[in-house]
């Protein structure tokens, strides 16, 4: 990209109003995000019609999916904080170092992923919660994930790179290409060609694969500011370190939602396979709405890195105020609908009494407790933008980890499966006093010395 290219992309960063830049960033987020959710609840409800234990293994697969995620992003917001920095001081040289050592590390690391799994293949299945009745399922459909592991890793780095250099949109089509092929491919390849859940794990896989190779053109083509190379891949241990640092907390954040979909389905399990597939349910369902908020925050995190990096810093506190209140509204308009709607939807996904029962409990309490979560959210995303990076893992691993775990375990023998059902809403809303205290320490730090000079 030339030089004039490179300047009006700073223009644009540092000069468009901020509610007008960050809903133009979060708009092709949003729609990716919706797509792919709305292709993971389908992915439910197709597989849902073989069965408790087939729709089980969605959950249990779930929680592998989550590992790669995390992974991925520690790679992709890792090397996109940065590049974001880099790009706001002008420094495209060392942005494209950076966008190499993420590109490559991620495919390194999902390929390693991948082989130890394949050799560890049955006790992997039973680690992440299976029961005996849904193990042979979980291990037909991961079997397929293994093999897309690497592209799925490299995948959430190219779309962050995208996202941190506010080309979005660019994203947006690799994503909604993957997401769209799934869904058309997985009633094809379970009901049309009789492959079962053998069919959604294929369809999965194939369309991860190609989501990668439409990523991965915008770069071969010129479409962005970074340049991935291997010979900039090779640039010495601490570009890894650094990458790794400021990743850590979407490692962090990712790693123990996994270990929490896990955790849950552990403790489920005890309670048979619909109470496994009720939370799994759930589970999408909560994503869906989250996602809403989600790709708003992702719509933040540029604005913040390249405005922090141009040191704008009261753009970034504008940001931070106008990311959290528009979150918020969307999260409690949809949350109400969806408590409004709750048994219902979950019958869309298992037509099963005992699952619905289940499920609705827990889908009721998240919705409430999720109105806490936009503001913890925003609080992690912009202390990484800003790398802030000790901050930053601390606050994500709140939600998911120093909260959650103890909840689940000491409320599930408690109250059984009540306590199951309210440990995560209870972890939400814990995570957010001392979310509000790191993002006032933040602020209270940050100059307030603008930088005026010219582009």
């Amino acid at each position: 990209m030339n030089k004039q290219n490179g300047k009006s992309q700073y223009e644009k960063m540092t000069q468009t109003p901020i509610s007008s830049l960050i809903i133009q960033l979060s708009i092709p987020t949003i729609i990716s995000m919706l797509v792919t959710n709305i292709y993971n609840m389908a992915d439910t409800a197709f597989v849902g019609k073989l069965g408790n234990s087939a729709s089980g293994a969605v959950g249990i697969v779930f929680g592998f999916m989550a590992i790669l995620q995390a992974v991925g992003f520690m790679f992709g917001q890792g090397a996109g904080s940065i590049i974001s920095r880099k790009l706001g001081q002008h420094d495209e040289e060392h942005a494209g170092i950076i966008a190499s050592a993420g590109f490559f590390g991620s495919l390194f690391c999902g390929t390693l992923i991948s082989v130890v799994s394949f050799l560890c293949l049955d006790q992997l299945v039973m680690l992440l919660g299976s029961t005996d009745t849904i193990a042979p399922y979980a291990k037909t459909y991961i079997l397929f994930i293994l093999v897309a592991a690497p592209f799925v890793t490299a995948s959430f780095v190219l779309n962050n790179i995208l996202r941190y250099e506010g080309k979005a949109s660019l994203g947006m089509i690799g994503l909604l290409t993957g997401a769209l092929l799934n869904i058309c491919g997985d009633p094809i390849f379970m009901f049309v060609f009789d492959m079962g859940i053998a069919g959604a794990g294929l369809s999965t896989a194939l369309s991860q694969v190609i989501s990668f190779c439409v990523l991965l053109s915008m770069f071969l083509r010129g479409k962005t500011q970074c340049r991935l190379s291997l010979r900039k891949a090779a640039c010495g241990i601490r570009q890894y370190a650094d990458i790794v640092e400021t990743g850590l907390p979407s490692l962090l954040r990712q790693g123990l939602t996994s270990f929490a979909t896990v955790l849950l389905n552990v403790e489920a399990k005890v309670y048979g396979d619909a109470a496994v597939a009720a939370l799994s349910i759930v589970s999408r369902i909560i994503m869906f709405v989250f996602s809403f908020a989600l790709g708003i925050g992702q719509g933040f995190q540029p604005v913040s890195g390249f405005n922090y990096g141009a040191a704008k810093y009261g753009r970034v506190r504008k940001a931070f105020r106008f990311t959290i209140l528009l979150s918020e509204i969307v999260i409690a308009i949809m949350s109400a609908v969806v408590i409004l709607y709750s048994g219902s939807l979950i019958q869309i996904f298992r037509d099963d009494a005992e699952v619905i029962a289940i499920g609705t409990r827990a889908l009721n309490l998240q919705c409430l407790a999720l109105l806490f979560v936009p503001t913890c959210m925003v609080v992690e995303m912009l202390l990484q933008s800003t790398g802030q990076k000790l901050e930053a893992s601390i606050v994500s691993s709140l939600r998911s980890g120093i909260f959650f775990v103890p909840a689940i375990l000491i409320l599930s023998r408690v109250r059984g499966l009540s306590g199951i059902q309210e440990a995560q809403p209870l972890a939400f809303v814990l995570a957010f006093i001392p979310s509000v205290f790191f993002a006032a320490r933040f602020f209270r730090k940050l100059p307030q010395e603008e930088n005026t000079t010219a582009v």
